[in-house]
């Protein structure tokens, strides 16, 4: 059974719509903190995430409101639990309520089932006026509608969002909107969003959308009442090895990241790096695993293109034994100098 709110008598001609709060629970949703960000460190010092520039924006409304009553009802389309007011001019025995059924048909006194299931309400009056003049009932009708309950429509919002969970929906909204609804994304958000449609036209189809702030693919796809928004997480290369910060690394921005990006991201090369033994480590999509040497001097010195990586590879960088000894004693000579000048002052 569908749930109903009510509402005031909205008359197709009217815009105006006043204020409607209705309260909703959302399932919090939560994300590991193991994964470290692809964010350049700023001493010790932590910061509070700010918003991306070019990404969702978080929604005015709060997760506790989140039910969406377009300002246009132009674009609102009925289905089976929307109760509405017809009233056909100077014709009171067809005038009256009437409740769109399960099957998206209305029924007026002395007139067959109208099905205005997926209809505007313009589209309705239009489907009304013609059912009564083909069935010879009137010969020139005059209809208004009023939308006097609306039934309780919801799209689904999960992955990478701040509050995932169901977004009460009256009409169709852009995708943008929907997501900044839930808070907006998470900062381990990748770059595709996936849609499933309700209607199953098409079922299913993945946008996608860079983090740097390219939003043509998606700003004019909509969200209807029953489908489903997912925002995949971004992928994760690792950095192992001799490096200062090893871990792994999401891939954000435009989605992309090469070697050199990563090196980077794990705040460069320890001094004990063999550097002429880097490797990617990939998995191949039939599950073989493969070894690509790196020409990391080459890369630095604008010889040869930096590798493009791929969600799950592995930048490696082994340990030097020789270095690993001049480190240390580079340690020891470092601090015995400072000594030696600190006793001669």
């Amino acid at each position: 059974m569908l749930n109903s709110m009510t509402s005031s008598h909205f008359s197709i001609e009217k815009t105006g719509l006043g204020a409607l709060a209705l309260g909703m629970l959302l399932a919090l949703g939560t994300q590991p903190a193991s994964i470290a960000q692809a964010t350049q460190p700023n001493g010790n010092q932590q910061t509070a995430p700010t918003q991306p520039e070019g990404r969702i924006a978080p929604s005015a409304t709060t997760p506790s409101s989140l039910v969406s009553v377009p300002e246009d009802f132009a674009s609102l389309k009925l289905g089976p639990g929307f109760l509405l007011n017809v009233l056909v001019y100077d014709e009171p025995d067809f005038s009256g309520p009437a409740r769109v059924d399960s099957e998206g048909n209305v029924n007026i006194a002395f007139l067959k089932p109208v099905h205005i299931g997926g209809d505007t309400v313009a589209q309705a009056k239009q489907a009304l006026e013609k059912a009564f003049k083909d069935q010879g009932i009137l010969k020139n009708p005059q209809i208004s509608i009023d939308v006097q309950q609306f039934a309780t429509t919801s799209a689904t919002v999960i992955g990478e969002v701040q509050t995932p969970g169901k977004v009460e929906l009256l009409a169709p909204h852009s995708l943008l909107e929907v997501i900044g609804m839930t808070g907006g994304e998470t900062q381990l958000a990748g770059n595709e969003i996936e849609v499933k449609r309700a209607d199953g036209d098409p079922p299913t189809k993945s946008y996608h959308y860079s983090r740097g702030g390219d939003a043509s693919e998606i700003r004019d796809v909509m969200v209807h009442p029953g489908d489903t928004i997912i925002v995949k997480r971004a992928g994760v290369v690792y950095v192992l090895g001799a490096v200062n910060r090893p871990g792994g690394y999401a891939m954000q921005e435009q989605g992309e990241l090469n070697v050199a990006q990563a090196i980077s991201l794990a705040q460069g090369l320890a001094l004990q790096a063999k550097v002429g033994a880097l490797r990617v480590v990939q998995k191949q999509s039939d599950g073989k695993i493969v070894e690509i040497p790196i020409s990391y001097k080459k890369i630095m010195d604008g010889k040869e293109a930096p590798l493009m990586l791929s969600a799950g590879d592995i930048v490696y960088v082994p340990v030097s034994r020789m270095k690993t000894v001049l480190s240390s004693t580079t340690g020891v000579v470092a601090q015995t100098t400072s000594a030696a000048i600190y006793v001669t002052r």
